[in-house]
């Protein structure tokens, strides 16, 4: 089994346990946030993590974060590389405020779920490709 090792900056933050059903990971704001609508934010989620060597993190909200709270993620999925794992490499939920809005510490905004890394990959140009054209941009070629 994988190993996370993890560091809490806040000792009132809930602890995290990965749930029985699903695949992702819900993470609680780690301070009280209060934005007006248009304001934006760096979140402070309060956890340092070591992921397992080969893997990375990707954080997006949770179904819900819209709904309750009014707020975006602005980079819509954030990635966390696996060499972001100092003690306080602290991770952050960068939003915006799509109305007046309050987060209190533990209210669960994003879940996360780690990935194996991309492999390394090497680019060779060529003169043309042989698979079949789709029809452009945004198509899967069918009318």
């Amino acid at each position: 089994m994988e190993q996370i090792k993890i560091k809490y900056h806040n000792p009132d933050l809930v602890k995290i346990e990965k749930i029985a059903v699903g695949d992702w990971i819900d993470l609680r704001a780690a301070e009280d946030v209060t934005l007006k609508a248009g304001e934006k934010a760096i979140i402070s989620l309060g956890v340092s993590m070591k992921l397992p060597d080969g893997y990375e993190a990707h954080i997006l909200p949770r179904s819900s974060t819209f709904k309750k709270w009014g707020i975006i993620q602005t980079n819509h999925m954030g990635v966390i590389d696996n060499s972001y794992s100092g003690n306080n490499d602290i991770w952050g939920m960068p939003v915006r405020a799509m109305e007046d809005t309050e987060i209190k510490v533990n209210d669960r905004i994003c879940q996360f779920r780690i990935m194996k890394k991309q492999p390394e990959l090497e680019f060779i140009e060529v003169d043309h490709l042989d698979g079949a054209d789709r029809g452009g941009f945004g198509s899967t070629g069918a009318n």
